[in-house]
């Protein structure tokens, strides 16, 4: 089961497509992580886990059909409690929104459903994501899973905290002012603060729902994995146009063209 929890979500979700491990097994093993660990280090806020039962059986399912549903097929991931998620709870640590729960997803959540991701749950985040520490006014505190006694930074601590734990393989986050990089550095994994409005962040709450948007500058949405592969990945999933976030020019993310080091010049 350690091993399973702490590998990269690329290589789970090959291991499922390749029929070596079941989406039901990589749950259960992030479960009992979950169990395990969540008490203390506080990083989990909502588990989503009859769906994601229901979901990992469909999963393995498809593939017993044939049948592929993305690049992430069938691999559990978590979300911070920022982005709204279909019929799951988003507070943003925010008392008006303890009961807030709409049946639509952030562009980014559900580009990670079409990919064949499994919403495993939502991670701890300070009031409205506005705290380099990760203290929420209805959840309580989230703790470096490193020594429990130190902060895991903010405000996506508490995703930063679930992935260094192998409580999930992979976290969709937000940054403005270090929201990502902060408890990437403060964890020990990677994350990844992608160019400003390549990614769509509709969905993503800092304002109150119903508000006028406050932030359209510099407020991004990008992963936080262990595994420089699952930063490439999961960017590749959720960046482009959405047809709803006017600020996103309509330019898909490519692969950049190879090119050897005799065609390059260092001024």
């Amino acid at each position: 089961m350690n091993e399973i929890v702490f590998m990269p979500a690329h290589e789970l979700a090959r291991a499922i497509r390749e029929r070596r491990l079941s989406s039901r097994e990589v749950l259960e093993a992030h479960l009992r992580q979950i169990k395990r660990y969540n008490p203390s280090v506080n990083a989990i806020v909502t588990l989503d886990e009859e769906r994601a039962w229901q979901r990992a059986q469909q999963a393995d399912d498809a593939l017993g059909r044939g049948e592929v549903w993305g690049p992430l097929h069938g691999v559990p991931v978590t979300i911070k409690d920022s982005f709204e998620t279909a019929g799951l709870r988003t507070t943003s640590s925010y008392h008006r929104l303890i009961d807030y729960v709409l049946e639509q997803d952030a562009s980014a959540v559900a580009r990670l459903r079409q990919a064949g991701a499994i919403i495993l749950g939502k991670t701890n985040v300070p009031r409205q994501s506005m705290d380099i520490q990760t203290v929420s006014p209805i959840f309580g505190r989230t703790n470096n899973p490193w020594d429990l006694e130190r902060t895991p930074g903010g405000s996506t601590g508490g995703g930063a905290a679930a992935v260094a734990s192998g409580m999930s393989p992979l976290e969709m986050g937000s940054d403005l002012g270090g929201s990502i990089r902060i408890p990437a550095y403060s964890c020990g994994i990677l994350g990844l603060m992608p160019t400003d409005n390549l990614v769509p962040i509709s969905g993503h709450i800092v304002s109150l729902p119903g508000k006028p948007r406050r932030t359209r500058q510099m407020l991004v949405a990008g992963p936080l994995a262990r595994s420089v592969e699952d930063l490439a990945l999961s960017l590749a999933i959720v960046a482009g146009p959405n047809g709803r976030d006017w600020e996103v020019p309509p330019v898909c993310l490519g692969q950049p063209v190879e090119r050897s080091l005799r065609d390059l010049r260092i001024a």
